[in-house]
């Protein structure tokens, strides 16, 4: 890993607290699991769990730290090891296979967190549809941020490659800009 690699995943991180931070009174809506997606996705598996570690530890220094704070590491760990294998595995994945993984990490993301109260007596169940609703929310929130985001950071990830010298097979503008309306 190279220190531009490094940087970059560090501002994206920044970039994922500060909008956690920013929107952290509306429930459940924050771009830090699409950031970690879409991260993730195109520079890798490592990515996303050094994304997961640095975005929860940072925003749950101003936010809350509890029993919770390693239920989301592993959750955002978990989800961007699998964005960043279907970015190894299938390079030139659309657009609308990347929001349909973002809606079930959402959904996923509620379920380990909801495992939390379990792992101190608490009934499961009674807690998880309990937040089904903010789950849904996580779940929109991460398809929105996914569309609005892609081609924002297409730029970026295309200035990565281009300066590495990597094959375009994992630009964003490889499924982002060449999708047509027709």
């Amino acid at each position: 890993m190279n220190t531009y690699k490094i940087t970059l995943i560090a501002m994206l991180a920044a970039l994922a607290i500060a909008g956690r931070i920013a929107l952290a009174s509306l429930p459940n809506i924050q771009p830090v699991t699409a950031i970690i997606i879409l991260t993730s996705f195109w520079l890798g598996p490592l990515a996303g769990v050094i994304m997961a570690l640095l975005t929860t530890t940072v925003s749950n220094m101003l936010l809350g730290m509890g029993i919770w704070t390693i239920w989301q590491i592993a959750a955002w760990t978990v989800i961007g090891l699998i964005a960043g294998l279907l970015g190894k595995v299938w390079p030139r994945l659309p657009l609308w296979a990347l929001t349909a993984y973002g809606v079930f990490s959402g959904l996923f993301f509620g379920v380990v967190i909801s495992l939390t109260m379990r792992t101190i007596g608490q009934p499961f169940w009674a807690y998880y549809l309990a937040g089904l609703p903010f789950d849904l929310n996580h779940a929109v929130a991460n398809a929105v941020f996914i569309l609005a985001l892609s081609p924002i950071l297409a730029k970026l990830f295309k200035k990565y490659e281009k300066r590495n010298g990597l094959k375009e097979t994992t630009s964003p503008q490889s499924y982002v800009g060449n999708q047509t309306h027709s």
